[in-house]
């Protein structure tokens, strides 16, 4: 053999073990460098949710998982909505003033809410974690006094939430039932876990 055979051959080999090696390399990297980017189920567990609005009737409730939380987005009726006005003088906190947990400015009125129609609030009893019940029927009811207007019951302790979120006085749950940052990205769709534009 040549002496320019066998560098041909050592540099057909070097070329080789090179890319080979650059494989092998990214092959390796790959796997470290995803492992930087969050799993489904980190994304799930604080990603804001977007939810679809459009096929939600009045009088109705839609629940979707925020932070592993129910999250209710209830459309209220426009009775429901001025029936808020009228029994504020029978709840613990009508106006969203303690300060248990943040509370975003557009929920310190009385519908608890940016638009009157649509109450979003996490569905989780403030007392000890159970989810209350939906009892929009106005009227008398068990468990629930004559005059109700619609509403939340607890059944593991008895506390009562109107359709705002907001608890009645002399009940075990010491708040109103949270209400999670959110905004509208259209009269059809809420985004949820966020409340700031970019």
């Amino acid at each position: 053999m040549s002496d320019q055979q066998v560098d041909q051959a050592k540099r057909t080999w070097l070329i080789a073990s090179g890319c080979a090696g650059a494989a092998g390399g990214l092959a390796a990297a790959v796997p470290f460098v995803s492992t930087f980017t969050p799993s489904e189920r980190a994304k799930a567990a604080g990603a804001a949710v977007e939810v679809d609005i459009s096929g939600l009737k009045p009088g109705e409730k839609l629940t979707v998982e925020w932070r592993g939380k129910p999250v209710w987005v209830v459309r209220r009726t426009p009775e429901q909505v001025a029936a808020l006005k009228t029994i504020e003088g029978q709840l613990a906190d009508p106006k969203s003033d303690r300060t248990a947990y943040p509370i975003p400015d557009y929920a310190h009125n009385g519908n608890r809410s940016i638009k009157p129609e649509y109450l979003v609030v996490l569905g989780i009893c403030t007392h000890l974690g159970c989810s209350p019940s939906d009892k929009f029927q106005a009227g008398p009811q068990p468990s629930l006094p004559d005059d109700w207007k619609g509403g939340f019951l607890c059944p593991c302790h008895g506390s009562t939430f109107d359709l705002a979120g907001r608890v009645f006085k002399n009940k075990p749950a010491p708040d109103n039932l949270e209400v999670p940052p959110h905004m509208y990205l259209s009269d059809t769709k809420i985004l949820i876990g966020e409340d700031k534009k970019a």
